[in-house]
């Protein structure tokens, strides 16, 4: 089986996620590149883990995890559907195992919110995992006058834990926000289309989604 590690060291792979990110720092999106991704691939593995999952479903989650914005190369409309079939292609080269594949490329073609559909449990853990980051770092403009909405909600976010409670019955996305630099509603106005996403990516793991935002104004 080709690993998760085997994935993040591929050369080629590195070039199409450093290339995608590129593509969106052109368009003024926020950090969409390798501290994202390796992100994305540790909360799935937090998720599944944490659930009960098998390792190799683990591994799964994670490939999918790390490959899911390389469809951002191609354009950033429909960009979970063209990283889907990008993936398809370099894991088919791979020799991944057909079963595998159609996993990977399934969880990454529904992790966008605009058509994104949680149709099994790899494909929830990536939602879940995609959505809730959203932290300071990923905000590229460094002229905070000139700060888009996008901007302004990244920015604000001083903490974000995703967190699953002993039970297994509820998964937590717990945000600090600094209402310096950007409000709550700033934040819903944003995400809540991602928010509901996360919902229903989260009854497909059988759990409860709750967001909990604590206001301050750090400045």
């Amino acid at each position: 089986m080709i690993t998760y590690e085997e994935i993040r060291k591929d050369e080629g792979i590195r070039t199409y996620i450093r290339k995608a990110d590129e593509s969106l720092a052109a368009l003024g999106y926020t950090e969409h590149s390798f501290a994202h991704v390796t992100k994305v691939a540790e909360s799935v593995k937090y998720i599944l883990e944490t659930l009960g999952y098998t390792p190799h479903e683990v591994e799964l989650g994670q490939i999918a995890g790390y490959l899911h914005d390389i469809g951002n190369l191609v354009n950033r409309v429909d960009h979970s559907q063209s990283g889907a079939v990008m993936a398809f292609r370099i894991l088919d080269n791979l020799d991944m195992e057909p079963e595998d594949i159609a996993t990977v490329v399934t969880a990454i073609g529904n992790h966008d919110e605009g058509t994104g559909i949680p149709v099994n449990a790899i494909a929830a853990a990536l939602i879940l995992a995609d959505k809730s980051d959203v932290r300071r770092s990923r905000v590229r403009n460094e002229d905070k006058t000139s700060f888009d909405i996008h901007d302004r909600v990244n920015y604000s976010v001083k903490k974000a834990v995703l967190k699953i409670n002993e039970e297994h019955s509820i998964i937590k996305l717990k945000l600090t926000v600094d209402t310096h630099y950007g409000s709550v509603m700033d934040y819903f106005e944003i995400f809540l289309g991602r928010m509901i996403l996360c919902r229903k990516a989260a009854d497909m793991l059988g759990l409860n989604f709750k967001l909990m935002i604590n206001e301050q104004s750090l400045v």
